[in-house]
């Protein structure tokens, strides 16, 4: 499938939407669109898809922190499992069988969105990161290789590193940048990365980073840190009733666990 073939403009749409996504919290880039893409087309060539718009909103991502050397001395275990595994799982989505792919992936995406609403997250300490972390990077890795998706379990562990939070950003974009990498070598060792499918990916990056850089340079500052309070807030500011307002408290904050604290309704 190309893109003649494929809707230009609901494509067009999914990657803006998944760039916004990516320029606002610092992921869900591929989460978003592999979830909406697959609607469309089989796993395997929506994963072949995002592999260049992913790559290079997470590689800016990557470039926006003064932390990578200690990035990467302290993450290397869990970056390589990740790695070495995801090359390993990808033969799964890019076999014929799509329908394990498509299962998987929702799968994936139940869980995400099931640890959100919970509002689920840990606390790493440093002696349990030394063992925990291949495991971690293992089931990351299987999972990407599996769905293309890269954010579970990796961004509820990274979050309770107790990283600051450019700190925490940047080790994101260093995370889903190995992933993005392993997933393209993985794809392209099962045969399932063709020059169509580049073609196709760097097209797909005009519309993700107009999206992200938008986001990022204008806005992303600003916004990101009033996003938790909107959510929370809007419920009370409409006078909406007291039952609606718990519910919006209890669930709305789990857009924000990972990256920044949810705002006073107080405050401007």
């Amino acid at each position: 499938m190309t893109l003649v073939t494929f809707a230009p403009i609901y494509f067009a749409l999914i990657f803006l939407l998944a760039g916004v996504v990516k320029g606002v919290v610092g992921l869900g880039l591929p989460t978003v669109a592999m979830g909406l893409l697959s609607l469309r087309m089989p796993p395997a060539e929506a994963a072949a898809l995002l592999l260049l718009p992913s790559f290079a909103t997470n590689a800016w991502q990557l470039a926006q922190g003064a932390y990578l050397g200690n990035l990467v001395r302290r993450l290397w275990p869990i970056l390589l499992a990740i790695f070495v595994s995801t090359v390993i799982a990808a033969g799964i989505i890019a076999s014929t069988k799509s329908a394990v792919a498509s299962a998987a992936l929702g799968g994936a995406l139940l869980l995400y969105a099931a640890a959100g609403l919970l509002d689920f997250h840990i606390n790493v300490s440093l002696h349990a990161e030394r063992w925990v972390a291949p495991i971690i990077g293992v089931v990351t890795g299987f999972i990407t290789g599996v769905t293309g998706t890269f954010v579970v379990p990796i961004v509820p562990y990274l979050a309770g590193l107790g990283l600051g939070r450019d700190e925490l950003i940047q080790a994101l974009g260093l995370s889903f940048t190995v992933s993005t990498l392993a997933l393209s070598l993985g794809l392209w060792w099962h045969d399932a990365w063709s020059l169509q499918s580049v073609s196709d990916s760097a097209i797909a990056i005009v519309p993700a980073l107009l999206a992200h850089d938008s986001r990022w340079w204008h806005t992303q500052a600003h916004l990101a840190s009033k996003i938790p309070a909107m959510v929370l807030c809007w419920p009370e500011s409409a006078g909406a009733p007291s039952h609606l307002r718990s519910t919006v408290r209890r669930y709305g904050g789990s857009f924000s666990y990972a990256l920044m604290p949810a705002g006073n309704c107080t405050q401007g």
